[in-house]
């Protein structure tokens, strides 16, 4: 097994609750059923549902009760594409370079609260820069260290020199450090020895780039970076040692080269057509699709003054992709949910619902992608992703009716991960937010923004506890 498996149950055992909670919903969505369920108890005993039925009020004996009566109860989010480590994209190609490793695990610790606190409480993280860095954050989360969502990590990017997965921009003397570059491989046996040392460095899957990249200057997106046989070496590769390759594949070619070598999913798929679509649905793989941050960057990008070629790409594959998806959707491609987070602020990654169903999700079909559908993906649907007896505890509550309105898990009133109660209505009152005076705050908040958890660490500082919080 995989260090992805150790770390799962290290996280399980170590922050699990030890005593014995009795959630009361007003409503649980059970998301295999396609149900909801009203006025349920939960009972959690060692971080596990151990029971699930209608409340009796004497069912209280001997626990401590949490009332989430008012609310409808799902299973803790998931996001299949997070970038946790360092910073948020900016204008800057040279970012990568601008910070130590320590910094970017830091920062990388308070995204991963950001996403925590939003409801997400696992991700699948799909590659940093500095090599291993996402391992120790998914390590410090697992042993109760920082609070975090459950991570499933690359280690890296594997990638061809010059690739969609470098920093790339600068004169062709500047010298990358080496622990940037440390997936760069430019032949098959290269190729088998990056994936060797990354899996032998913790990671618990490969991220092979398969093609150009829009926020990597002077790559594009359609024009492939690995043939086949040189994705194949990966594949099989990461087999032996019992996990799976995904891959970053935007042009079409690059796209039905990683299916039919074996990958597990594709990232993005821009240019997806009818033909890779069979070949997608043939060979089982899943497609995650970043569908919601084209209009972040657009916007983003265009207000801060970042590079002309990557506000171009941007533009080219946005809409591209998001006819793809609605495609993709149609033929009953297996679908998982990816953001892409870090493209934009931590915290925001219930943005994509809406654009989920708006390109042709039912409710249900969008948020089984964040839970159940994610849990498959990583082949974990015995342990989470969904509200049942023997499933880790990861439960979040939300105002409203997410299969009337997707929106309303924008704005998470309580998470519970793995029996240990994260924020929770009632318990926790929501933080007051100031302007942040340093270099990069706004020095303004907007409504939207306030009621934002993405804002924790970032640009935004939490105004001096007055006592309204319990512990």
């Amino acid at each position: 097994p995989r260090a992805g498996i150790a770390a799962l149950g290290l996280l399980l055992s170590l922050t699990a609750a030890a005593d014995t909670l009795l959630l009361r919903a007003g409503h649980v969505l059970d998301v295999e059923r396609g149900l909801t369920l009203d006025d349920q108890s939960i009972r959690i005993e060692d971080g596990r549902i151990a029971a699930l039925a209608p409340w009796r009020d004497d069912a209280a004996t001997g626990a401590e009760v949490i009332d989430w009566s008012a609310y409808t109860v799902l299973p803790g989010l998931m996001d299949m594409h997070s970038h946790l480590v360092g910073d948020i994209q900016s204008a800057n190609i040279a970012a990568p370079l601008l910070s130590s490793a320590a910094q970017d695990a830091l920062a990388g610790a308070a995204n991963a609260r950001a996403t925590l606190e939003a409801g997400f409480t696992t991700v699948r993280d799909v590659g940093c820069y500095r090599a291993f860095t996402d391992v120790a954050l998914r390590d410090a989360i697992a042993s109760g260290q920082v609070p975090g969502p459950r991570m499933f990590v690359a280690g890296a990017y594997l990638t061809v020199t010059h690739g969609g997965g470098e920093v790339t921009g600068f004169a062709p003397d500047v010298v990358v450090p080496a622990e940037i570059r440390r997936g760069v491989a430019d032949s098959i046996a290269e190729i088998r020895q990056r994936v060797r040392e990354l899996l032998g460095g913790g990671a618990d899957f490969i991220k092979i780039i398969a093609t150009g990249a829009v926020l990597t200057a002077g790559t594009n997106p359609s024009a492939s970076e690995y043939n086949e046989e040189e994705i194949r070496a990966a594949v099989e590769e990461a087999a032996n040692a019992g996990t799976f390759v995904t891959a970053h594949a935007h042009g079409v070619e690059g796209i039905k080269r990683a299916i039919r070598a074996g990958v597990r999913t594709l990232e993005h798929a821009s240019y997806l057509d009818d033909e890779a679509i069979a070949l997608m649905k043939e060979h089982g793989t899943w497609l995650v699709a970043d569908i919601y941050n084209g209009d972040y960057i657009a916007e983003i990008g265009k207000r801060d003054g970042w590079p002309a070629e990557i506000l171009r790409k941007n533009r080219e594959t946005t809409d591209t992709q998001r006819a793809a998806f609605e495609k993709a959707v149609r033929a009953g491609v297996r679908i998982a949910y990816g953001t892409d987070s870090g493209v934009y602020p931590h915290g925001r990654n219930a943005n994509q619902f809406r654009y989920m169903v708006r390109y042709g999700m039912t409710p249900l079909q969008a948020i089984r992608s964040a839970t159940l559908d994610s849990a498959r993906l990583l082949g974990h649907e015995k342990d989470f992703g969904s509200i049942a007896v023997g499933r880790s505890a990861d439960l979040i509550a939300v105002a409203g009716d997410p299969l009337v309105d997707v929106r309303v898990l924008e704005d998470v009133r309580g998470v519970i991960q793995a029996g240990r109660v994260v924020r929770s209505v009632g318990l926790r009152e929501p933080r007051t937010l100031t302007p942040d005076p340093s270099p990069g705050g706004r020095g303004e908040i907007s409504a939207a923004d306030a009621r934002s958890p993405s804002l924790a660490g970032r640009r935004w500082r939490e105004a001096p506890d007055e006592g309204t919080e319990s512990p």
